[in-house]
């Protein structure tokens, strides 16, 4: 019964910044993995990174591992990727994910291996 609501998106010169929310609802600390997932036009779906939301800790794509931060804020249930220095290459869709699963973030983890998804948020990046 988790329900995903993203947030955040828009338009953004290269080099800059850029926020995305996700609020989480109906998931228990204890067993939620959760994630970013992100996908273009002819593109396939590829898994940003994931944070297992009771303990804090994260793995992340080497794409992005020195740009982007995943963090959560358990007091008001929701998830934030912190995206710097972007370039033409970001601007995809984003996507909130979220499981019940411990095996969170031992290694990247298949689209597949995630239950519930959110809407999307479109993310573009002009040169």
């Amino acid at each position: 019964q988790v329900q995903l609501v993203e947030s955040g998106g828009g338009s953004v010169q290269a080099g800059g910044s850029l926020r995305l929310s996700c609020a989480a609802s109906g998931y228990t600390y204890s067993s939620v993995c959760m994630g970013w997932f992100r996908q273009g036009p002819g593109k396939e779906r590829e898994g940003v990174g994931n944070i297992y939301f009771a303990g804090g800790s994260t793995y992340y794509a080497d794409s992005v591992k020195s740009r982007f931060t995943i963090a959560r804020d358990n007091a008001k249930n929701t998830l934030y990727l912190q995206m710097n220095s972007l370039n033409p290459e970001d601007t995809v869709m984003y996507d909130c994910v979220a499981a019940h699963r411990y095996l969170c973030t031992i290694t990247r983890l298949a689209a597949s291996s995630f239950d519930y998804w959110g809407q999307g948020t479109q993310v573009t990046v002009s040169s």
